[in-house]
């Protein structure tokens, strides 16, 4: 990407910063390191977003994915929707990673060959301290992989709220208690399980969790006689309906008292994915109001609600406002957004980076590279409208790449 030379300027500078990547889906290396890779793997995760409705069936991706295949037949079969996707933003990375990690300038018949030999190379216990450590210097990654137990200290881990606040069946119930040497038919009551979730959180908390997601929704407020009908079919064996609903907004808003009473952070999906009229960050409103003494994340812009987003950040001491992912979703959006929040948000809630991966730990950096951009780009434009000095920039985005992530999340280091 050609930058402006205030632009340029400022990029060298961030390339000097520690940073705190404040959303990520990695799991143990061994995850990683424990298969066959190729460069296919480039082109997995939300890639295959852009692959399908280019026309790619889910068949052919499971083909193209599964490296005990044959590598040139895998190649073959990808090739043609590869020239569909390689100019947008969700596939740079993976030639970022190519050129910068691997040395090749493009993915082509010439190159998947050798390319995917270097990764396979690569692939190697301590490719995490390489690529996030050394080259990105990631100080802190926090991810969401379903596990505490992830083996390195440049991974915390952020858990899953409906782990424990989405339950229709006794026996979850009975596995919940049983973790934590508990007995469930000693839970009579919906509050007597908050209690269990509330130890649960604890549990989590003391493994090294450095806060809870969950997807923004509609969450009702429901009556106590419907959460004690709800429980009752629960013991019963399982619930269905309406008082699925009402246990779980009910439970729901108890993980967010208790979150903010354990001082951990609430993380939380909003836009872009799927039906994402589902996940307007609109509905957060009235949550973060009742909440005022839990701290929320919101994710990625609430992309395409990027406006809406920023107003809510604005209006609401306990709301930070992420931009992990949005550099690989759109960076003419993110960039855009950004400049109007700079204009609406307060510099210390902005968050400017997450890259929001899992296996292709290479486009954590193809996507760091291009969230650096994004933002020297909008600040480089302050700088040359005369509305920043170059140390004034400087000092912003070091806020947004570490010093807010960590206050956000009380990170103690």
């Amino acid at each position: 990407m050609r930058l402006t030379p205030a632009a340029q300027r400022l990029f060298a500078a961030f390339g000097e910063f520690e940073i705190i990547d404040a959303h990520e889906h990695l799991d143990r290396e061994p995850y990683r390191t424990d298969r066959k890779v190729d460069a296919l793997l480039l082109f997995g995760h939300y890639t295959r977003t852009d692959l399908a409705t280019a026309g790619m069936s889910d068949t052919e991706y499971r083909s193209m994915m599964d490296a005990s295949g044959d590598l040139d037949e895998r190649w073959r079969m990808f090739k043609p929707y590869l020239e569909c996707i390689r100019y947008g933003s969700y596939a740079r990375p993976a030639f970022i990673a190519a050129q910068e990690i691997y040395g090749f300038d493009d993915i082509n018949d010439k190159t998947y060959r050798p390319l995917s030999e270097a990764m396979q190379k690569e692939n190697r216990p301590g490719i995490y301290d390489r690529i996030l450590r050394q080259r990105c210097k990631i100080r802190l990654a926090l991810t969401q992989c379903g596990r505490l137990d992830l083996g390195t200290d440049i991974l915390a881990p952020v858990t899953w709220i409906w782990d424990y606040a989405n339950v229709t069946k006794w026996r979850e119930v009975e596995k919940r208690a049983a973790d934590l040497g508990l007995q469930a038919d000693a839970l009579r009551d919906p509050e007597d399980y908050v209690e269990l979730m509330r130890a649960g959180i604890r549990k989590w908390k003391a493994g090294g969790a450095v806060g809870l997601k969950m997807m923004t929704a509609p969450l009702g407020q429901p009556e106590r006689i419907a959460v004690a009908r709800a429980w009752k079919a629960l013991r019963g064996g399982r619930i269905e309906g309406e008082d699925v609903t009402h246990l779980r907004d009910y439970l729901t808003h108890a993980c967010l008292r208790i979150a903010g009473e354990e001082e951990l952070t609430v993380a939380v999906h909003t836009g872009m994915w799927g039906d994402f009229r589902t996940l307007d960050p609109k509905f957060m409103i009235p949550v973060v109001q009742q909440h005022a003494g839990t701290r929320f994340d919101i994710y990625h812009m609430g992309m395409p609600w990027v406006r809406e987003t920023g107003v809510i950040a604005k209006n609401f001491a306990n709301v930070w406002a992420n931009l992990c992912w949005t550099h690989v979703i759109s960076p003419v959006m993110t960039r855009a957004a950004l400049d109007e929040w700079i204009d609406l948000v307060p510099l210390n809630k902005i968050i400017g980076f997450g890259g929001d991966y899992n296996v292709a730990v290479e486009k954590v950096y193809g996507h760091l590279k291009m969230a650096k951009e994004d933002i020297a780009l909008v600040l480089g434009r302050r700088i040359d409208d005369g509305l920043m000095t170059y140390a004034q920039a400087v000092g912003v985005a070091r806020q947004w790449f570490f010093d807010n992530p960590k206050t956000c999340y009380r990170l103690n280091f």
